[in-house]
């Protein structure tokens, strides 16, 4: 009797154990399912995102932009329930800066062009030779050494800077392995140039993201000032591989080539664009080249409309839109004898450039590429960023932080192009010049975090692409699935307690 009793607790237990395990594993097939269902959520916002920047730009600004629009990207219902637990959304967030910090969260997408985009990096040193590593330098925590190695890592040379590390150091660690002497195919792959630590590239989220072995995400970062927390997030928030913009007309035509080989082509396209008087010093402009000295004012004369001799080729490449203002050159008009000198339609003074500026920006370029790469957005980038912008005084910054609007699409038409920063008196026009390969008012290509959840709580799904809106339909360049890490968003945003990290 006591046998049997011994075998029927024994099978009690195992069928008591059994009982308990499949109702862990039936837990757990729920758990997964939930999470793919929380994964598509948030797939159903990345898609949303790529079809709203396929819109028309007016038809954007009209539904309320890209920058915080609650209306369109927040609480979004994808699956609608009885049940809350069953009840699915998604919601796309950005950050809000204010000046150089995080002080919260916006429904929106952000601007690749708020960062420094480290594959155009060394381009800046073709107008100024170490405006690259000045641009490094501005960063929070740089030094000498890091930026360096950071330069060497992507220049196609295999000498080393003077602070610098090149193929020597690396073939020297164990596992040895060579630096890639070009363009990182990742952020995160800074973390093999020496000196380039996880804190430093990620901030506190490296904690998060099981970096730093028992780092907490309030721990400082050595060697960091991080008082006023620039460096929450790391080098990562001001860094970026994709920034650029599309050079045509907001209804997607080609800009005019002020530079094209074929005058008549150009005097037609400027003369239906802006008018016959800038038509003629243009093509005047790139027959002659501009003219030095100061002639008197009578000597002068402004464009009138006389027949010009197309036959004659350019002689002059246009480095920049803004070296035609206050500009001369000469001009000698078919049947005429001597030439005269053309004074330029497009003055300086301030009142006239808010006139004619926006259609001189809107209709005309200097180059035939259809994208621009790697200029800093003004109107959204933190001060961090534009602090690192060679020819940026902190003046200036203070300036344009008081005077900018977050989006110009919706808010102020003035500011969508950049060279508001003249028209508005924040620079002088030589400093403008300097700037405008640098800066613009806004970028194609953009970030959007995506957040799937359920109303009633459980797992939840965090999303990061990168579309560029350059190209139609819009493209997708690059996909993360970030679901494994802090969400970094309110927790009532997702209906969780776990969602708690700032």
């Amino acid at each position: 009797m006591i046998l049997v009793l011994v075998v029927i607790s024994m099978l009690a237990l195992v069928s008591l154990s059994f009982c308990e395990l499949m109702l862990n594993e039936r837990k757990a097939a729920q758990t997964s399912g939930r999470q793919a269902q929380a994964r598509v959520l948030a797939q159903s916002g990345a898609e949303l995102a790529r079809q709203f920047l396929d819109r028309d730009p007016q038809d954007q600004a009209d539904a309320g932009g890209v920058y915080d629009n609650p209306q369109i990207f927040s609480d979004v219902l994808v699956a609608d329930d009885e049940t809350p637990l069953d009840r699915g959304r998604f919601t796309i967030v950005a950050p809000r800066i204010e000046d150089r910090t995080i002080v919260g969260v916006r429904y929106g997408l952000q601007d690749e062009s708020t960062r420094i985009n480290l594959t155009t990096l060394l381009q800046a040193d073709k107008s100024a030779k170490g405006s690259a590593k000045a641009m490094l330098m501005g960063l929070p925590g740089m030094t000498d050494e890091i930026s360096d190695a950071i330069l060497d890592w992507i220049d196609a040379d295999g000498t080393p800077r003077e602070h610098g590390a090149e193929a020597d150091y690396y073939a020297s660690l164990t596992p040895a392995y060579a630096p890639r002497n070009g363009p990182p195919a990742s952020i995160e792959e800074l973390l093999l140039v020496r000196g380039v630590t996880p804190q430093l590239l990620f901030g506190a989220d490296a904690a998060g993201m099981g970096m730093t072995a028992g780092a907490s995400s309030d721990e400082s970062i050595e060697g960091v000032d991080n008082s006023d927390g620039s460096m929450d997030h790391g080098w990562a928030a001001y860094l970026t591989l994709y920034s650029a913009e599309s050079k045509n007309k907001s209804d997607g035509t080609e800009k005019i080539n002020l530079n094209q080989s074929d005058l008549q082509k150009l005097y037609d396209g400027l003369k239906t664009a802006l008018d016959e008087a800038s038509a003629t010093f243009v093509v005047a402009y790139r027959q002659n080249g501009p003219k030095s000295g100061n002639a008197s004012p009578e000597k002068e004369e402004a464009p009138v409309s006389k027949q010009l001799d197309f036959s004659k080729k350019a002689s002059t490449t246009i480095s920049s839109v803004l070296d035609l203002i206050g500009a001369r050159t000469t001009i000698q008009y078919v049947g005429q004898k001597k030439s005269m000198t053309l004074r330029s339609p497009f003055t300086e003074d301030t009142a006239a450039m808010s006139a004619y500026l926006p259609k001189l920006m809107d209709n005309t370029t200097v180059d035939s590429e259809p994208t621009i790469r790697g200029r800093i957005n003004i109107n959204q980038a933190p001060r961090t960023v534009l602090m690192c912008i060679p020819g940026m005084t902190s003046d200036i910054v203070d300036q344009i932080i008081a005077k900018r609007v977050a989006d110009p699409t919706v808010d102020s038409p003035d500011h969508r192009r950049e060279t508001w920063l003249l028209t508005e008196g924040v620079v002088p026009l030589k400093t403008m010049k300097a700037l405008l390969p640098l800066v613009t008012a806004g970028g194609s290509v953009y970030r959007a975090q995506i957040l799937g959840t359920f109303d009633g709580g459980g797992p939840a799904a965090r999303l990061e692409i990168i579309l560029d809106a350059g190209k139609k339909p819009t493209q997708l360049l690059s996909w993360k699935d970030m679901s494994r890490l802090p969400n970094g968003f309110p927790a009532e945003k997702a209906g969780q307690d776990d969602l708690t990290n700032p």
